[in-house]
């Protein structure tokens, strides 16, 4: 079997392939796919069928009409179409390219984040397609190996809760004994698809997602009501200025949030400020590499990221050693470490473009607006596969634990001599 990472350059493959196979090189090929099933039942309260979809577009809609199995197999009543379907999204992108200005981004950051995700919740298509966890999936070495279409979409990102959870710290091995958190805080929740997935994984803690968009505070509580969960509660509220008392939550959990944040060290302060003492904060985001005044970026780097902050409202990235950076300076940690989770990731983008293919109706009747965008949004799809395949961006895994006797937040040394300032002045290039 060749061993390479399909839809991976050599060196980010060979590289993840290599870190998570050191210790045992067969440990996920020899994974049980009965107990998989096994323990996936048991994660959630809601059928995963049922999971994220817009009930307007499938009760009165044709779902997943090209039927092309989850193995991957060839033929099919709905291969061909399935195909042809693949060459309209090939077609979409050659025009996205050749006919339409996609040199700059089209929703640049200026205060509205909240509004993009009003938008992107009310018009249902990004919960049709990502279901209710709008994140990236975690597919393990073997599942890359097999293809990553061989896996369910939406089950990608369960796994990656789960992996993030174990990488958290925040709850034991059997052989450390039960622990559990009992009080959670899911920073930038989103439609609140983590907040339930912990809420039901802990039925004795009390989970608090935050967000600053209305839309999707109405969403997340309208899902938790249908699942029947009493434990999860919804708050539309500014990660940069929490209203909550210090010292709160045993386990505070930022997934993909930090990208949208204007000033990543306050956002960092925040989460840290509110983490009870021996809590743990753990924080998934996008990053760009790490450059120096020896490895500037380029002009077409930053022509790249320019775009990537552009057309999803990001006001910039930092890189994952910036990241341990702000959270070392909190000097409220006992411990802080951090990964780089690109290999386990970067098949999410590509992918999130293939169960369009397969099931492209809820787009074709939208209408001409939702076409248009749609495009942009393949053609970014692409951009960000490619800047993460390419190591200008990194999947970034930043975590701590808070000190027993932590020191009040921002009570660190002052900010190194020639060090740069975290915020939008670094990026204005």
């Amino acid at each position: 079997m060749n061993t390479r990472v399909k839809g991976l350059r050599g060196s980010r493959a060979q590289r993840g392939v290599s870190a998570r196979c050191a210790a045992s090189k067969d440990v996920s090929q020899q994974r049980s796919w009965s107990s998989a099933t096994t323990a996936r039942a048991d994660r959630a309260t809601a059928p995963r069928g049922s999971e994220g979809r817009v009930a307007s577009v499938h009760e009165n809609g044709p779902r997943h009409l090209f039927d092309v199995g989850a193995s991957g197999d060839k033929g099919g009543p709905g291969a061909g179409t399935a195909v042809a379907a693949a060459g309209a999204v090939g077609a979409a992108l050659y025009a996205g390219k050749k006919l339409l200005n996609f040199s700059s981004g089209s929703r640049p950051y200026d205060a509205n984040v909240g509004d993009e995700y009003d938008s992107w919740t009310n018009d249902g298509v990004l919960e049709y397609y990502w279901g209710e966890h709008i994140h990236l999936g975690y597919y393990s070495d073997a599942e890359l190996q097999r293809g990553w279409r061989k896996k369910d979409f939406k089950e990608a990102k369960y796994d990656f809760i789960e992996e993030m959870l174990k990488w958290s710290g925040a709850i034991g091995s059997e052989a450390e004994g039960a622990k559990e958190p009992k009080n959670i805080l899911d920073v930038g929740c989103g439609i609140g698809g983590t907040s339930r997935y912990l809420a039901a994984k802990f039925p004795n803690a009390k989970v608090t997602g935050i967000t600053i968009s209305e839309e999707q505070v109405r969403r997340a509580t309208e899902l938790a009501r249908e699942r029947g969960l009493g434990n999860v509660e919804f708050k539309l509220m500014d990660a940069l200025n929490l209203t909550f008392e210090d010292d709160q939550f045993d386990l505070v959990w930022g997934c993909e949030s930090g990208e949208h944040m204007p000033d990543k060290r306050r956002y960092v302060e925040q989460m840290t400020r509110v983490l009870a003492p021996g809590g743990n904060l753990a924080i998934a985001t996008w990053c760009q590499r790490h450059s120096t005044e020896s490895t500037p970026f380029t002009d077409a780097e930053r022509a790249d990221l320019q775009f990537l902050y552009d057309e999803w409202a990001h006001p910039y990235f930092i890189s994952i050693k910036d990241y341990e950076g702000i959270l070392r300076d909190t000097t409220a940690f006992a411990e802080v470490s951090t990964d780089d989770w690109t290999v386990p990731t970067i098949a999410s983008w590509r992918h999130s473009v293939w169960v369009g293919v397969v099931d492209p109706w809820i787009v074709v009747f939208k209408g001409p607006v939702v076409w248009y965008k749609t495009i942009r949004e393949i053609v970014t799809l692409e951009r960000m596969h490619r800047a993460f395949d390419s190591g200008l961006m990194d999947y970034g895994m930043i975590k701590g634990t808070k000190a027993q006797a932590a020191q009040p937040v921002g009570a660190g040394a002052a900010q190194a001599e020639g060090e740069r300032p975290f915020t939008d002045a670094w990026y204005s290039w």
